[in-house]
């Protein structure tokens, strides 16, 4: 496994490296778990190269938000990558991702603005911005990405789509907790009885998908019983909505394209989660 820090460097590694073989990507923000090892196991099997991004990218965090304590833990992250065989990793800082005098910014308009957007302004516009700086520096032909960043993978869609890149996303399935809980980061924040609280998430989510196919289609009806089960859990909603998958549009009756999403906080903790409602 080869790592590298500076950009030059890893562009110069590929461009000797690729010839021909397809290249797979998987960025995250490190702090490792099996979600983010999914990725890389599906992208090893698919891709000839597989190249992870590991940086907390400083631009979608608020100014009040966690980026001075988001988890990092380089040399595990580097060791659980070597035994899961990727190929190249790149581990960049900020002044390799945005140098001084940068001033160049990414906006997906209508897409980014609404659910987490709402709650976190400006979010989207650093996703955007530093997955297509990545993009344009690993150039892979496939990203892989997990749903449970539902919103995030629409807006990134719609970006390389608009921008005319190359690059397609390979949704990959969320990757959950024997009890239901989808694997984040975050997660090492909860207390003890907050992640015992924190199942209700994907409690509301599968009673929601039970409701829908016992033939329940009205939205609100659906996100009131879900904000129950979540409220009754301690949790405080940021907001549970269901949705068009494609335009992230508030939908009145659920449909084969609806989907639910939601936002929640478990003490000072944010958790999102989402499921398909399809009929």
């Amino acid at each position: 496994m080869r790592v590298y820090q500076g950009k030059d460097e890893i562009r110069q590694s590929l461009r000797e490296s690729r010839q021909g073989l397809k290249v797979g990507f998987v960025p995250t923000m490190g702090a490792l778990h099996e979600g983010h090892l999914s990725l890389v196991e599906r992208c090893k099997t698919e891709c000839d190269l597989c190249v992870v991004s590991i940086y907390v990218n400083p631009a979608q965090f608020g100014p009040s938000e966690d980026l001075g304590k988001y988890p990092r833990n380089l040399d595990k992250d580097l060791e659980l990558l070597s035994k899961r065989g990727a190929d190249l990793v790149f581990f960049p800082d900020d002044v390799q991702m945005y140098p001084p005098g940068y001033r160049t910014w990414i906006d997906v308009e209508g897409l980014s603005e609404k659910l987490c957007g709402a709650s976190r302004p400006g979010h989207f516009r650093g996703v955007a911005t530093v997955v297509l700086k990545l993009c344009n520096i690993v150039r892979p032909d496939s990203m892989y990405m997990g749903l449970k960043d539902f919103q995030q993978i629409v807006v990134l869609e719609r970006m390389l789509k608009d921008l005319d890149c190359e690059t397609r996303i390979v949704r990959c399935p969320i990757i959950r907790e024997e009890d239901g809980l989808a694997l984040s980061s975050r997660n090492a924040y909860l207390e003890p009885d907050e992640r015992l609280r924190a199942i209700s998430l994907s409690q509301a989510l599968k009673m929601a998908r039970e409701q829908v196919a016992s033939g329940t289609r009205d939205s609100a009806a659906l996100i009131e019983e879900a904000s129950k089960t979540v409220s009754a859990a301690g949790g405080t909603i940021d907001y549970i909505k269901i949705v068009d998958a494609d335009t992230l549009e508030d939908v009145a009756m659920v449909n084969e394209n609806s989907r639910m999403l939601l936002a929640v906080f478990m003490g000072k903790t944010r958790l999102i989660d989402n499921c398909a409602l399809g009929i």
